[in-house]
């Protein structure tokens, strides 16, 4: 008995000692002097007694702290020899819920040492394949530093920014529209700051903008020929301009687009953020501070999974409830990529966006052809090439062939693209008559140039009849300069045998009807004003036989009555 009375009292101090270790732990973690000296003894136990209950706030402070502290030292070893070995270890961190101290260290460590820019590009670009938030988060908060740097006319901190996104549009991670957008605004009202920080970032951007957006990238050097022609800048700045054009002549030679060594992501595993310099941004400064989670442990769980899916690691833990943990991470796979999944259309509206700037900076078809052919598309989406081809090209002011030669060479590619300007043929002949006439114009001699090139099946004209009632005004121009059209590229006899072949003319008999003679004259009347008379013979041969028949079949009445 005295051994039990004996053996309470010491439960209760330690449960005592324990409760006013931790109460010291959070008044400490909790103040703003963050002078206080403690011994590390001491230090020590109180985050012991904190780790014992790890849903308290102590504790997530705690490992907010390690977390913060391990990525600030993961991202200020890496190099180019070990960036393959670091991979791994940022992998292992909660990348989730530290992507704003990620974003902060990589960026603070960038500003700090220049020439490892390309590195830290690299780091991110490789994380940006796996959890696209962050790569996002990070360009989000570049470009909303040079917006605020610029208007500060803060030059180290300009400087320093540009050049990340630069390599950052070199590795893919950024559009190229960002990098052409900060050169329009940089060059329209040329300082010497702003020229020279303009001229930094082209020699960072300039390889990668000349070989995939050459039409732009000339534009962009002949307003630096301009600004020098003008003369309203200092010599020492003129200089840089002209050693710039040097750099341009001996092709970046000395700023390739990758470095040797930091070519380290797939090119179909690559996620382009398409993020415009004057769009409102969500930089989430909250994300850098802590933050007490209530559901701390199953975010840290979901993470785990994550984090094995990613490294390629076995989890034993997954083995006995398979069912749970998989519905779990079905959760947490649509969470990490809510960045890049399509709920609102997003995605195929910047899909349109790269495809018609693709077209724009393309020097000849066969240069377009090559790049649109690099996009990736989703099963499906081919069609929307097909459309935003149809649709830069009736931008037009006048036709260019090199939109039917881009059409052309698609359709001859593969059959899948055959059937997508098949399917955009009806579908554009079906409601041409919401077009002004000048679009019409173009998308008819654009449709003219497939059928006079066979790149595209004659017989989707299955959809076109020529009468009074199933014709407008619209659909009959169309069909009058898209057979112009055919006309020029065939020759009027090479045209009207072909529509004399058996398999074309059942596919055109809505073209030319031979139902009822009132449809039959309309057909002749409209193919002859034209200047087509010529593919009208055999409905000419129809409707003379039936008159014929009707005048015998009125005689034979006659005579017997």
């Amino acid at each position: 008995m005295e051994l039990e009375k004996a053996g309470k009292p010491n439960e209760e101090k330690e449960k005592s000692k324990n409760a006013d270790a931790q109460a010291e732990f959070s008044k400490l973690v909790g103040s703003k002097s963050g002078g206080v000296y403690m011994p590390p003894a001491r230090l020590r136990a109180l985050q012991a007694a904190a780790s014992s209950d790890k849903t308290s706030p102590e504790y997530q402070r705690l490992s907010w702290d390690a977390l913060r502290k391990s990525i600030t030292g993961i991202v200020n070893r890496v190099n180019i020899a070990n960036i393959k070995m670091i991979v791994p270890e940022l992998f292992a961190e909660n990348l989730i819920r530290g992507r704003g101290l990620f974003a902060r260290s990589v960026m603070k460590a960038q500003s700090s040492s220049l020439p490892f820019t390309p590195v830290f590009a690299a780091l991110v670009a490789i994380i940006n394949t796996k959890l696209p938030q962050v790569g996002e988060l990070v360009l989000t908060r570049l470009i909303s530093q040079f917006r605020r740097s610029f208007k500060r006319n803060d030059k180290i901190v300009c400087h320093s920014t540009t050049t990340f996104i630069a390599h950052l549009v070199n590795q893919a991670v950024a559009h190229e529209i960002i990098a052409l957008q900060i050169l329009v605004l940089l060059l329209e009202r040329p300082t010497d700051d702003s020229i020279e920080i303009a001229v930094g970032f082209m020699r960072e951007v300039g390889a990668f903008l000349a070989e995939n957006s050459p039409k732009a990238n000339a534009t962009v050097f002949e307003r630096f020929r301009a600004v020098l022609n003008e003369g309203n800048i200092s010599q020492r700045v003129q200089y840089m301009i002209e050693v710039l054009m040097q750099v341009r002549k001996d092709k970046y030679k000395d700023n390739p687009i990758l470095p040797e060594g930091l070519d380290l992501v797939e090119e179909d595993e690559q996620i382009t953020h398409q993020i415009q310099l004057e769009e409102e941004l969500q930089v989430q400064e909250g994300l850098n501070i802590f933050k007490f989670d209530p559901n701390y442990l199953e975010n840290e769980e979901k993470y785990k999974s994550i984090k094995a899916e990613i490294l390629g690691e076995d989890s034993d833990e997954e083995s006995g409830s398979e069912e749970e943990s998989s519905d779990e991470d079905e959760d947490e796979v649509a969470e990490t990529k809510e960045g890049i999944e399509d709920r609102t259309e997003t995605n195929l509206v910047n899909l349109r966006r790269i495809i018609y700037l693709t077209i724009m900076n393309a020097l000849n078809y066969e240069e377009a052809v090559h790049k649109l052919l690099k996009i990736q598309l989703q099963e499906g989406q081919e069609i929307e090439l097909a459309n935003m081809i149809i649709e830069c090209c009736s931008q037009e002011r006048s036709y260019s062939t090199f939109y039917g030669l881009i059409g052309e060479r698609f359709c001859k590619l593969n059959r899948v693209w055959t059937e997508s300007f098949e399917h955009a043929f009806t579908n554009y002949y079906t409601t041409i008559h919401r077009y002004e006439t000048n679009r019409l114009r173009n998308i008819a001699r654009f449709f003219g140039h497939l059928f006079a090139t066979d790149a595209i099946s004659w017989m989707v004209f299955e959809c076109v009849k020529i009468n009074e009632d199933d014709t407008t005004s619209s659909s009959r121009i169309f069909i009058k300069i898209m057979m112009q059209e055919m006309m020029e590229n065939m020759g009027l006899k090479v045209l009207a045998e072909r529509f004399k072949d058996p398999e074309v003319r059942r596919g055109c008999e809505g073209m030319f009807p031979m139902d009822i003679p009132k449809n039959t004259r309309f057909s002749i009347n409209y193919f002859t004003s034209i200047g087509l008379g010529a593919i009208t013979e055999d409905m000419r041969e129809y409707l003379k036989v039936g008159c014929l028949y009707e005048l015998y079949t009125s005689n034979l009445l006659t005579f017997s009555s």
